[in-house]
Order: structure tokens, then sequence, then C-alpha cells
């Protein structure tokens, strides 16, 4: 079993979004092209979009830290550290309303 601090690596790519120019940073904690679930922390700064786009299958989110809002067609929601949110099957976005750290889940079939 492979076993990863969420905590840490969460404090970790904040860090690292703070001084990119596109205000973000992401690592997969797990999975890739060549497996159905795939796991990333996206750290996120105050103020930074992800653009609407479409899920490549069913998707969660957890917010690790922060406030992120999440755009899916004419709904917002609004989710803060400790949250979980299934994202809806429709094109959606996410802003960060404050510096902010999620875990993004999706699967996909083959």
């Amino acid at each position: 079993m492979q076993i990863t601090s969420l905590t840490a690596l969460a404090v970790q790519q904040l860090e690292t979004a703070r001084t990119a120019s596109a205000g973000r940073s992401a690592v997969t904690v797990h999975g890739g092209r060549e497996h159905d679930l795939r796991q990333t922390v996206i750290a996120m700064t105050a103020g930074t979009r992800l653009g609407e786009h479409e899920s490549p299958g069913e998707a969660t989110l957890q917010v690790l830290e922060g406030e992120v809002s999440l755009h899916a067609g004419e709904d917002t929601h609004e989710l803060r550290g400790g949250d979980h949110g299934v994202i809806p099957p429709v094109r959606h976005d996410l802003v960060a309303r404050t510096d902010a750290v999620v875990l993004l889940t999706v699967a996909t079939r083959a």
C-alpha cells in the first residue's frame, strides 16, 4: 500500500502555485492514462480559474484547504475546506476564492 500525506502535499503544492506564473500547481497522487481512477491534488492561488471544460468521467472534488466556487451549467456551488462534492456531468469551471487546494478524483471507463 502506498501512503501519501495529503496535508503535506497540499502545503507543498500551494507553495509551488504561489510562485508559478499561472497561479496553480498540480500533482497526480494516483492513476494516469493506464488507470480507470485518477486522483490529482490541485493548488490554486486566490482568483485563479480553471477554465470551463468537460469531465472525462465521473468526478468528485474534495477541498483540502481554502474556498472554491464550482460553476456547473447554471449552478454555482461554494465549497470550503473539508467539503466533498460530486461534480455534475456538465461543462464546468473552478475558481479559487482564497488560496486553495483540492483533491480531484476522476473515474474513466476504458
